[in-house]
């Protein structure tokens, strides 16, 4: 009995010598087995991220590169927005003009109407001031017709009818015509119109000589010219003409 409890005390003394080997083997040779292990998987570090980018690639997944394209779309999103909103004012702002442009243009027509009735009212105006005027004149004329129908003095019909006339000129007068002053005076081209010349050696070139039809201005503006005829130098008396081969006679005189 003490033999075989010898022997198993002997083998398991074995057993633990042979396990504590392997453990010491193990843990001196461990750095060199990490080592080695390292140097082999370096290889396949460098392969298989490549390996697993063309994967995704292929399978239709976005690479590292296209992560930047979501950022990019927002970007282009962000300044398509900027677009519409600028085009938007631009359009609101086109539409305000538009509007001011025709408010513009009908306040214009209103005020051209306005203008042009003015205009018509202040010559209607204008037109009825000078009438006013003048049917005094016509009404003395018309009494001054009757009375020469009845009169058997022509004197006194010819007196009435100057004071007709009399009054026809002092309304002018009121009203800024004047009569332009034409016989006797040098010829004007601005104011007189020669209707004839007329050789006389009494008055100097270029005076009126005669008014035919008068002329007037209101104001500064010429309404009619007086037609006049004015004087020109006479020809100058032509000298005795001699013949060339007329001599006189010496015994002419005796």
């Amino acid at each position: 009995m003490g033999g075989v409890g010898d022997c198993a005390a002997a083998c398991s003394w074995l057993d633990s010598t042979a396990v504590m080997s392997e453990e010491k083997l193990v843990q001196e040779n461990a750095p060199a087995a990490n080592e080695t292990l390292q140097e082999a998987a370096k290889p396949a570090a460098e392969t298989i991220p490549a390996q697993a980018a063309a994967a995704k690639e292929g399978a239709g997944e976005p690479a590292a590169g296209a992560a930047e394209e979501p950022e990019a779309v927002g970007v282009a999103g962000e300044a398509e927005a900027h677009v519409e909103d600028a085009l938007e004012v631009a359009r609101a702002e086109a539409r305000r003009v538009r509007e001011q442009m025709l408010r513009i243009a009908a306040d214009f027509d209103n005020f051209r109407k306005r203008a042009r009735r003015e205009t018509e009212d202040a010559a209607r105006r204008a037109k009825e001031d000078i009438l006013r005027e003048l049917l005094p004149v016509f009404d003395n004329l018309e009494r001054a017709v009757g009375h020469a129908e009845q009169a058997t003095d022509a004197a006194a019909v010819a007196t009435g009818v100057k004071i007709v006339l009399k009054q026809f000129v002092d309304t002018l007068g009121k009203l800024g015509v004047v009569r332009i002053a034409a016989l006797g005076a040098a010829f004007d081209p601005n104011v007189h119109e020669a209707i004839q010349q007329l050789e006389s050696a009494d008055a100097s070139p270029g005076t009126v000589l005669a008014e035919v039809v008068p002329g007037y201005q209101w104001g500064e503006r010429l309404l009619r010219a007086s037609m006049v005829v004015v004087a020109k130098a006479p020809p100058a008396p032509a000298a005795p003409e001699t013949g060339a081969g007329e001599t006189a006679d010496p015994g002419a005189s005796s």
